[in-house]
């Protein structure tokens, strides 16, 4: 295949177009001043000057002789013109001055009605004169000036100024190039350590407001891709351990039944394979977790009378007690099916860790800050022993094991509230544990209302 070359950088790409658009924007703006300040200024000194000099020869010709040379000095020293009786027209020789000297040619065209060209002279003291013709009183009149006068270059001025200014623009865009694709630079190395399965350090949250956002989104990213790949490394350490004693027994068994069949011996086998389908099932309801549901709208008082009438019979016969506590006319926007299971795990939990009374409350709360959306809370509420205080938020870890809680009854394998977690932040609901006044537990996740 054809190798294909490697685009360039973000900052040189940057600093080409910064540079670019600069170096246009100066252009334009030297042109325009060119055009529209400049030269209407040049072409009106020059009309001014010309002006000047044919009428300095018109009144040196009605002046009586004996008055011209006072007129001749005074015009001197006032304005730097000279005059020179008798002098022919200058030729048309192709030279050109510049455009301010061809002005002042155009301009006395307009005045004297026919060709006009200056002749250069230089003068004995080095200074360099610019002569032309003018007729009057029936002669012609020769009008000078010295070219020191036009001190000023304009066009050398731009130049400069362009020359300088492109020069700064091209630091200055190399500088903002270098300031706009720093983050996303850092981005970019972040992306490909974390593509390569390292765990990058986490962005800094600052800067214009889209840089601030995408770190935060990719922080984010990153926080759940290393809890995913802790919880995933925790699932399988936790399967291996707990489905090597089930086996171990069903080895021995099937061991003892090669010697001696007994119905005891094919019940626990039953009882073993069930519970290594449970911790399956279990596992795949985290796996599945990860998997979108469309949300619906849904009146949460009636669907949470109904999720527990599903668990009325699991209550009573484990001994406990459901009510159901909801304010009126609350509406959630939130996937039924997701919903459900993490609400049935956390029952699951209260009535096989806590039996008792158990209550089921749905309320609306304020928002955090003003102006920021509503939400809406599903708790559930028992009077069990509780959960210390430093392990509520390990507690969502898989396997993970409440130190100094009782045994858990056959069954449980430390998986309920991690699956709750998981289905939680698949569809960007909130879930914690808090320690309720009293004694028990208070299980709690909360999403968004109808409109957020």
């Amino acid at each position: 295949m054809p190798e294909t070359s490697r685009p360039g950088s973000l900052v040189r790409v940057y600093a080409r177009w910064l540079a670019g658009f600069f170096i246009t924007v100066e252009l334009v703006t030297v042109a325009a001043v060119l055009w529209f300040v400049m030269l209407p200024m040049a072409q009106r000194a020059a009309d001014d000057l010309a002006g000047l000099m044919v009428l300095s020869a018109q009144t040196w010709a009605e002046l009586p002789p004996p008055t011209r040379p006072v007129f001749e000095s005074e015009l001197a020293s006032t304005h730097q013109i000279a005059l020179r009786p008798d002098m022919q027209p200058a030729p048309d020789t192709g030279f050109r001055h510049g455009f301010y000297i061809r002005f002042l040619e155009l301009a006395f065209e307009r005045r004297l009605g026919n060709e006009a060209y200056f002749a250069r002279e230089h003068a004995a003291d080095g200074a360099d004169w610019l002569w032309i013709a003018v007729p009057a009183g029936g002669r012609s009149i020769g009008v000078g000036f010295d070219s020191g006068r036009m001190q000023t270059n304009p066009f050398g001025a731009l130049a400069i100024a362009l020359a300088v200014g492109t020069l700064l623009i091209a630091a200055m865009a190399w500088w903002l190039a270098r300031r706009i694709a720093q983050p996303i630079s850092r981005f970019e190395d972040a992306a490909a350590r974390l593509a390569n399965g390292a765990q990058p350090d986490l962005l800094p949250e600052t800067g214009p407001r889209e840089l601030a956002d995408l770190a935060r989104h990719f922080n984010r990213m990153a926080v759940q891709l290393r809890e995913y790949s802790d919880a995933r490394t925790t699932l399988f350490a936790g399967l291996s351990h707990d489905l090597r004693t089930p086996l171990a027994r069903m080895r021995l068994a099937i061991e003892m039944l090669t010697l001696k069949p007994e119905p005891a011996l094919l019940l626990r086998l039953e009882r073993d394979i069930d519970e290594m389908n449970q911790l399956i099932g279990q596992l795949l309801d985290i796996a599945r977790g990860l998997h979108p549901e469309a949300a619906q709208d849904l009146e949460l008082c009636a669907w949470l009378e109904a999720r527990a009438e599903v668990h009325r019979g699991a209550a009573t016969a484990a001994g406990a007690t459901l009510e159901v506590h909801c304010a009126r006319d609350l509406r959630a926007r939130a996937a039924p099916g997701m919903l459900a299971r993490v609400l049935d795990n956390l029952l699951g939990n209260a009535l096989r860790y806590a039996p008792g009374p158990i209550e089921l409350r749905g309320e609306a709360l304020p928002p955090i800050a003003p102006g920021a959306a509503a939400r809406l809370r599903i708790a559930v509420l028992d009077r069990g022993p509780g959960i210390p205080q430093d392990q509520l938020t390990v507690a969502f870890r898989p396997f993970h094991r409440i130190a100094g809680a009782a045994k858990p009854i056959a069954g449980g394998f430390g998986l309920g509230l991690a699956i709750v977690r998981q289905l939680a932040h698949a569809n960007g609901w909130s879930v914690g544990l808090d320690r309720r006044d009293g004694g028990g537990l208070i299980a709690w996740v909360e999403l968004a209302t109808v409109g957020d």
